[in-house]
């Protein structure tokens, strides 16, 4: 082993994971080979039992090992895994949306005043059609910090809610495509292809997304996926899923829509890896929302674009304007720029974390 680890950088369990999951997807631990013990990686990199465990644990969550009662863990992994043969089948259970608690209206009240107060003239001027600057930056630096995407602000688009920017979306990528959406799925999506009367799929899922068959045989090239947490049957794109899901998406010409539902309120230490971080084919659009951690009548989302379809995207549909007021715009700009906004979710986070 010829592990790293920095001991100034914190947190030092992260680095001991990612390095473990690079040479497991790189092949350095193929399928069914036994990782390191613990108390080997202790001892050669001078921590505790703990940091490594829970290094461990997150490759666990994450579908990249498994522990075998006195045996230790072994990679379960495969790169190469989907379209063999149909994935294994299990009845979608329902799920009813999550409840979390309120981002505190004293911080948000606060935060309205002080942009009145800030921003006066600037509240009555028209947004860029893309959205302000100052959100769009603000929302880049949230990302880098934490979802790991590196993206240049003129890839995002500011929009008034995900089903605002789900027909921008089928603008963009044009109605004579077929479309692969989950099934079952949250019903709005299927509402919003059939309004716009663009060729859909249903792909049934198995127990850990899509399945290798629906995927291997869909006429679509183009899937919406939400690889987080589906909707209503609460599955999760484990690691090989998600592999599954960017190799398929290496044909030209397709592309995936990754919608983040919930993301945010991952009950893991660490982000949750997102298409878009992972892929290396720049042709994931990746969508969210502050519907879920600030608050629903705010109604702003964003789409963060392949950098191969900014200058498409301008180019098309540059003129529309922005739906979002501009003071609402700079009201969510000063939470995340103040941290108020990332300290209410990693409460949240904490909660549920002590809960579970």
């Amino acid at each position: 082993m010829k592990y790293v680890i920095d001991k100034n950088d914190r947190p030092v369990y992260l680095q001991i994971y990612r390095q473990i999951r690079q040479d497991i997807i790189g092949g350095i631990y193929p399928f069914g080979t036994k990782l390191p013990s613990m108390r080997l990686l202790c001892d050669e990199l001078g921590v505790s039992m703990v940091t490594v465990d829970h290094a461990y644990s997150l490759l666990c969550d994450e579908g990249y090992v498994e522990s075998r009662e006195k045996s230790g863990f072994f990679v379960i992994f495969r790169e190469s895994d989907g379209f063999a043969a149909p994935a294994e089948r299990n009845t979608p259970h329902s799920i009813t949306h999550h409840t979390y608690p309120d981002f505190p209206f004293s911080i948000l009240a606060k935060t309205m005043r002080r942009v009145l107060s800030e921003y006066a003239d600037l509240l009555c001027e028209k947004s860029p059609n893309a959205g302000i600057t100052e959100l769009r930056e603000a929302i880049k630096s949230y990302l880098i910090r934490n979802r790991g995407m590196r993206v240049e602000s003129d890839q995002i688009v500011i929009g008034s809610g995900a089903e605002y920017l789900y027909g921008l979306v089928i603008a963009l990528l044009g109605r004579g495509r077929v479309y692969g959406i989950e099934s079952p799925s949250y019903q709005k999506i299927e509402q919003i292809y059939r309004a716009e009367e663009v060729e859909y799929e249903r792909l049934p899922l198995s127990h850990d997304g899509i399945a290798s068959a629906a995927l291997a045989e869909t006429r679509a090239s183009v899937i919406h996926t939400t690889p987080y947490r589906s909707f209503p049957t609460g599955i999760t794109a484990s690691a090989n899923k998600r592999y599954e899901y960017i190799r398929w998406s290496g044909k030209k010409g397709r592309m995936v829509i990754e919608d983040d539902f919930e993301s945010e309120f991952s009950v893991s230490t660490k982000p949750e890896d997102t298409l878009f971080s992972l892929s290396g084919y720049d042709n994931v659009i990746y969508m969210n929302s502050f519907s879920k951690t600030i608050s629903p009548a705010l109604r702003v989302g964003y789409m963060v674009l392949p950098k191969s379809l900014v200058g498409e995207f301008e180019k098309k549909l540059g003129f529309y304007s922005c739906t979002v007021p501009t003071f609402e715009q700079f009201v969510i700009a000063e939470l995340i720029n103040s941290g108020d906004f990332e300290r209410h979710i990693n409460r949240v986070r904490r909660r549920l974390r002590k809960a579970r």
